[in-house]
């Protein structure tokens, strides 16, 4: 590439800001999704997910498709987080991030503790857009008792790369313990950890075990999934902050301005509502708690927390 991602990025907000400047209007935002999915179930061999089945998400998914949602504010870039446990599409996605620079950042698929993992680290992370993998819940338990599973994490944090974790509720005392065995690793808990968000019922396990997370610093939240959280998967999830506000008040209050990341989930966040309206609702509270603080969510921190270069 003639310039790196981080330059693109600074070159377009420095144009947009200038821009803008002259016509007397505030700077637009730099906004990263830190969570998208692409893929491509036309291409040989398929896709493992989403299955045939699924009418909404089984269709050839691309960055231009998720640049085509109308939002009220244009996304600078994504990072992608791969669904797919297949090692050669931690490739594909490299690959499409190579011919466009909107996929600043790509979460792979790789699994601790198994003999090839190291070498595929090694293979991917060379790529600098490479910026961690993920792993879920039940994984996770299993192989904090794993030597060779935390081996292979430490690996991670030695590599400066981070560690996305996906699950429910349950998923939060798992965080607080590998956060305890590997402090130097950055952690990045996905969708509130999948939370039940009905507009005024916050459960109180959750808001504790989310607090006892947020106490170790490197440890960052994605706020991704509001929409999902509703369960209303006819696509009419509410647009309205108030409904989410009481989890959004316990994320504030537990992680502070710094450690919040945006991610829409999009394509899965289209089964319950438009990705207008996932960012919409982000941005209606975070805009209240002053422009600083609206900047670190939608791009300041998520550099902090995946470090694309």
């Amino acid at each position: 590439m003639a310039t790196t991602r981080r330059q693109f990025l600074t070159t377009l907000a420095a144009a947009s800001a200038a821009g803008c400047a002259t016509a007397g209007r505030p700077a637009p935002l730099t906004i990263i999704d830190t969570h998208t999915h692409f893929y491509d179930p036309a291409r040989p061999g398929g896709v493992p997910w989403p299955g045939k089945g699924d009418a909404l998400l089984h269709r050839t998914t691309l960055p231009a498709d998720y640049r085509a949602q109308p939002v009220a504010q244009p996304v600078t870039g994504t990072v992608v987080v791969e669904a797919s446990g297949l090692v050669e599409d931690n490739q594909w996605i490299l690959d499409l991030a190579a011919k466009d620079k909107f996929i600043v950042g790509f979460v792979g698929n790789l699994k601790p503790g198994e003999d090839a993992f190291a070498g595929n680290l090694k293979r991917f992370a060379a790529n600098p857009t490479y910026r961690g993998i993920r792993v879920n819940e039940g994984a996770l338990r299993t192989g904090l008792g794993n030597a060779a599973f935390l081996a292979d994490l430490k690996r991670l944090a030695d590599a400066d790369l981070e560690l996305d974790v996906n699950g429910g509720p349950t998923l939060l005392p798992e965080v607080v313990r590998l956060a305890k065995e590997l402090p130097t690793l950055r952690i990045v808990i996905n969708h509130l950890a999948n939370t039940r968000i009905d507009g005024k019922n916050v459960s109180p396990t959750w808001r504790t075990d989310l607090g006892a997370a947020a106490h170790f610093p490197r440890v960052f939240l994605k706020v991704s999934a509001l929409v999902e959280g509703t369960g209303k998967s006819d696509g009419t999830a509410p647009r309205d902050v108030e409904y989410y506000r009481p989890w959004l008040d316990i994320t504030w209050n537990a992680f502070g301005p710094d450690r919040l990341i945006y991610g829409s989930n999009w394509p899965v966040s289209a089964r319950f509502a438009p990705l207008a309206t996932v960012q919409g609702i982000v941005h209606d509270y975070f805009s209240a708690k002053g422009r600083p603080a609206l900047e670190k969510f939608f791009a300041q921190n998520a550099q902090a927390a995946y470090r694309w270069r």
